[in-house]
């Protein structure tokens, strides 16, 4: 029997995926930009936009976290043209608005998540792209890009890998 203390732990997330033409736009935004040195920028193929941020999960849990993941997911637009330096320095791109499909589907997910027992963030949902992170001192392009993301193709459950060495998409939900 494993002990669940010292079974392997994932570091996931929920989000949304950008197909490639969304993924170039995105990038795109992101080169419009005037980085200060330092800044870490996210490499183009993973932009996201991250829905619930669950940390270290134990890897025997996935089958049952799955199972109740499964919900009702109805598509919507995002309107882009946002661009932020936040107060720690993550630089973002916000929606102009947040579609109310995005909201349930974003409520549905923290009481899926609540019912298995999993914490859920307790501050107000902020929709949002990071483009970079320590990015203090970084400029947004004075002509913000503006396009639109059509989010058809359902949510991802994604693994952190270790060392920092990208994402993996354990499974999509439509």
């Amino acid at each position: 029997m494993v002990n669940a203390r010292s079974a392997p732990l994932w570091r996931l997330f929920m989000g949304l995926w950008p197909d490639a033409a969304v993924r170039e736009a995105l990038a795109g935004g992101q080169r419009m930009w005037t980085w200060p040195p330092g800044t870490a920028l996210v490499p183009p193929e993973r932009l996201h936009l991250t829905l619930h941020f669950l940390g270290n999960v134990p890897v025997g849990e996935l089958p049952a976290l799955t199972a109740g993941l499964r919900i009702p997911f109805e598509p919507f637009e995002l309107h882009f043209g946002h661009a932020e330096v936040w107060a720690g320095g993550t630089a973002v791109l916000r929606p102009e608005h947040t579609p109310p499909a995005l909201l349930g589907l974003h409520g549905r997910l923290a009481a899926a998540l609540a019912a298995s027992g999993r914490p859920v963030e307790s501050r107000r949902y902020k929709a949002h792209v990071t483009l970079a992170r320590r990015a203090i001192g970084a400029r947004p392009p004075t002509a913000q890009p503006k396009f639109t993301w059509r989010a058809d193709a359902g949510f991802v459950l994604v693994r952190s890998l270790p060392d920092r060495a990208g994402y993996e998409a354990l499974e999509r939900f439509s």
